[in-house]
């Protein structure tokens, strides 16, 4: 069998396993898509219910705070919200120390698939995206995804090397990047709003309503206790700030 034959089949092989690969992927991403619909709908619907029981609570109780904070001549933030459930504290956009190993696999790559190191303009854009794609896994510190990238572009070099990639390889090359990509960015969507203090409320909730408790009707007790203190503190505040009127007035 002659050296084209071999090398048509090879590509022909690579692009098959590529099409599988993508669709593969888009069923992931459609899964994906349909995972982060369902839990912005869930959260939706639970800020709306904890809002419509316990927001008038908190919103009475800001309106005696802001009273007491005027006697005493304080300061009052009309936008305060105190310690809001809804704060995210997951911290996402810490720096990260790049790892020995990653810097590594980073040079690894820039090495083999730098869009210097060709002439030919197809393969001179299919690198520069793939280069793309590295720089934003090296910034991000995903080594898993560094080596994914070097694999997948190592697994390339001997189509390449018999010739400039078809233009269908280079289009599925793109779309598979870009599936991965939106499928990195819904996972991460989805660990930050699951991570949230709102999103861990609605969960202790659904947890105590199987088991029988109400724990709404806990919150709004609490909340009653705290604006039955509030009230008071502020029944005796007025009544300080009457009898030192009255001296002032007397003197």
């Amino acid at each position: 069998m002659s050296t084209l034959i071999l090398s048509q089949q090879s590509e022909e092989h690579e692009l098959q396993r590529r099409r599988e690969e993508l669709a593969q992927l888009e069923t992931e991403l459609s899964n994906a898509e349909a995972r982060l619909a369902g839990v912005n709908a869930g959260l939706t619907t639970f800020e709306i219910r904890y809002l419509s029981v316990v927001g008038d609570k908190y919103d009475e109780l800001a309106k005696i705070e802001k009273e007491i904070a005027k006697i005493q001549g304080l300061d009052f933030d009309d936008n305060y919200d105190g310690d809001s459930l809804a704060d995210d504290e997951v911290g996402c956009g810490q720096n990260r120390l790049h790892s020995d190993k990653l810097k590594k696999l980073y040079k690894e790559v820039a090495r083999k698939f730098h869009p210097d190191l060709t002439s030919c303009p197809q393969e001179r854009q299919h690198r520069h995206q793939l280069m793309v794609e590295v720089n934003r896994a090296y910034e991000s510190g995903a080594e898993d995804r560094l080596q994914e990238l070097l694999e997948a572009g190592a697994s390339l070099e001997a189509v390449e090397t018999n010739g400039a990639m078809s233009a269908e390889m280079i289009l599925l090359l793109r779309k598979i990047a870009e599936t991965k990509q939106r499928l990195d960015e819904i996972e991460t969507e989805i660990a930050e709003t699951t991570a949230s203090e709102i999103y861990k409320l609605k969960r202790r909730v659904e947890t105590a309503e199987v088991q029988e408790d109400d724990l709404f009707a806990d919150l709004v007790l609490q909340v009653d206790r705290q604006i039955r203190k509030a009230r008071n503190r502020l029944f005796h505040l007025k009544l300080i700030f009457q009898d030192e009127q009255t001296e002032a007035a007397v003197a």
